[in-house]
C-alpha cells in the first residue's frame, strides 16, 4: 500500500471514530470541515433530517475574487467566517464542530477560530 493510499484510509478511519460520537441535532447542528489539495470546504449538517443548512467553499466565484489560492490559511479564514454568517442568518448559533478526521492544526484551526470570531459557539 503506497503512503497516500495509507494516509487517507487512516484520516477515514479516525473521522469515522469522531462521527460516532459527534452527531449534528436541530439545536446544535454539526460544522463539517473537508480539505483537499486545492480547495476547503465547510457545511453545517442537521444530521436527523439529513439536509445541509449551510455550505461555503473556496470554489465558490465569490470566494475565487477574494483569494489568490484556494487551499491556504487565508481561505480557510474566509470560508470560517462565510459559513458563520450564513448560520448566524438561519438562525444557528451553536454547533457541533466535526474535523473529518483532519488534526485541529493549520486550515482546519484557522477555520474554526474565524467562525467563533463571528460569534458562532462551539
Amino acid at each position: 500500500m503506497n503512503k497516500a493510499k495509507s494516509k487517507l484510509s487512516a484520516r477515514k478511519s479516525r473521522h469515522e471514530r469522531v462521527r460516532k460520537k459527534v452527531i449534528g441535532t436541530p439545536e446544535r447542528p454539526r460544522l463539517l470541515v473537508f480539505r483537499s489539495l486545492k480547495y476547503i470546504y465547510a457545511q453545517i449538517i442537521d444530521d436527523t433530517a439529513g439536509t445541509t443548512l449551510v455550505s461555503a467553499s473556496s470554489i465558490t466565484a465569490s470566494s475565487k475574487k477574494e483569494l489568490k489560492k484556494g487551499n491556504d490559511v487565508a481561505a480557510a479564514q474566509l470560508i470560517g467566517k462565510q459559513i458563520a454568517e450564513g448560520a448566524l442568518k438561519q438562525g444557528v448559533k451553536q454547533v457541533v464542530f466535526d474535523r473529518g478526521g483532519y488534526n485541529y492544526h493549520g486550515r482546519v484551526k484557522a477555520l474554526a477560530e474565524a467562525a467563533r470570531e463571528q460569534g458562532l459557539k462551539f
